[in-house]
């Protein structure tokens, strides 16, 4: 099937399920078998009547983190860098962390660094801030021990980029990997500011059930640019999907070296949100498909990039809301049944029957300066603080749990609890990839999602 003749309908498509989920401006494109066709609808900002375009840049959030990859990978390809080295040989001043993590726990988030506010990270030169996370006390694992998402890796990543090239991190992705593919990038945030020559979209929060729309503006330290500054369109995503499953799209990238990124780390397990982890992209499995790919979540804005290097398939969308989530989960429905095989390029978390509360849950939980509360009750159930509110937690297999989800009425993946191989007690929580660890004390505040 050519995708072509997928257009028509899908724009059809795109367009009501963005009205139903209430977002403002998207765009989507899908590449296959040598060909990528894009379709485009709504508005740059709600209510001004700007449309968006095909040339229009999204702030795509954590995809951020691919690009920042790839950079990284084509300076392993030159040899300008070894992906086991210790990062220390390039940054040096690390503390403990500088001996002992590579750039490959870096990329594949085996570091065992917390996962730190970013608000709280300085405007200016990040070498205490950095410095702070990277002592043994403040990691939530040892290097290659295990997976826990953390956007200081790839600050971590864009320092050694900087350190290797002499160039800062912007100038280096630009020139390494944007303008040979063709790509004319905006940045929502950084030093040296430029004006981008080309319309980027607004952000927007959304709250379907009132019918509300307001603005948001995507909040990143300059410090965080390697994790989450970059805004491009749809088209550019699928650009990038092409060189990263060597499908034919000439680029810096050597094709062993996007095998490499493609490539689960062993130990990378994320457990919701994916099936594995390579050198900067996610990796989803389902009977004989696996895609690759990246989620870029932020302030105001959803979008995702999916890749089947086998099959030959991209597929990239990028919107300008947060109910953007929404939308995707139905595009790739949609996408399925239209014959586009991507009902594998998501996670999914298998929840059986539902099992009696664990005991020995109870306890401050610690990611950084992100705190997680969970109580236990004389009831036997157990549940996660919220503020003021104590929210239930069902189980399942393995120490699984979801939460119920106010604005859909439905249970929703939560995360898991983890035991210590030793003790057999619990020791960890893992929600949104991020592995917090459980710590002695009174309580300081509640939890919080972070950049995904």
């Amino acid at each position: 099937m050519m995708t072509s003749s997928l257009l028509p309908s899908l724009g059809y498509e795109l367009a009501v399920l963005a009205r139903k989920y209430g977002v403002p401006g998207a765009q989507l494109a899908i590449h296959h078998d040598g060909r990528t066709v894009t379709t485009d609808m709504g508005e740059l900002a709600y209510g001004t009547g700007q449309p968006v375009t095909a040339d229009t840049a999204f702030a795509i959030g954590s995809i951020t983190k691919t690009f920042t990859a790839t950079t990284a990978m084509v300076l392993v390809a030159d040899g300008d860098i070894d992906l086991d080295d210790p990062v220390g040989e390039y940054l040096p001043g690390l503390e403990d962390l500088g001996g002992e993590a590579t750039l490959r726990h870096l990329l594949s988030h085996t570091s065992g660094l917390a996962d730190p506010d970013p608000d709280e990270a300085p405007d200016g030169f990040p070498q205490r801030h950095i410095k702070e996370y990277c002592r043994r006390h403040s990691l939530v694992l040892r290097p290659g021990a295990g997976f826990s998402y953390s956007n200081l890796g790839y600050v971590l990543v864009g320092r050694i980029i900087e350190a290797v090239t002499g160039m800062s991190w912007r100038e280096a992705v630009e020139s390494i990997v944007l303008r040979p593919l063709g790509i004319r990038p905006a940045f929502i945030v950084g030093p040296e500011p430029r004006t981008s020559t080309r319309p980027l979209a607004a952000g927007h929060s959304v709250n379907v059930r009132l019918g509300r729309t307001r603005p948001a503006r995507p909040s990143l330290p300059p410090t965080y640019a390697a994790a989450g500054a970059l805004a491009v369109s749809a088209a550019d995503l699928a650009v990038l999907g092409q060189v990263l499953g060597d499908l034919g799209m000439p680029g810096p990238l050597p094709p062993a070296h996007a095998e490499r990124m493609r490539t689960p780390v062993s130990g990378a397990h994320p457990f919701g949100l994916a099936d594995g982890w390579g050198l900067g992209l996610a990796v989803y499995r389902e009977d004989d498909a696996t895609w690759v790919g990246h989620d870029g979540n932020i302030d105001g804005a959803s979008c995702y990039l999916r890749v089947d290097p086998v099959a030959g398939w991209v597929v990239a969308l990028t919107t300008n809301a947060n109910s953007g989530a929404g939308l995707w989960r139905e595009v790739m429905s949609t996408l399925d049944a239209a014959g586009v095989p991507i009902a594998a390029a998501r996670r999914r978390t298998p929840l059986r029957i539902p099992t009696a509360p664990p005991t020995g849950c109870a306890g401050r939980y610690v990611n950084g300066d992100v705190e997680h509360v969970v109580v236990e009750k004389r009831d036997g159930n157990v549940y996660l603080a919220n503020g003021d509110h104590l929210e239930p937690l069902t189980f399942y297999d393995h120490l699984t749990f979801t939460v119920h989800d106010p604005a859909t009425g439905r249970e929703v993946l939560g995360g898991r609890f983890l035991r210590n191989p030793g003790t057999a007690q619990i020791d960890a929580l893992q929600m949104g990839g991020r592995l917090a660890r459980r710590h002695a004390g009174a309580a300081r505040t509640d939890s919080r999602e972070g950049i995904a």
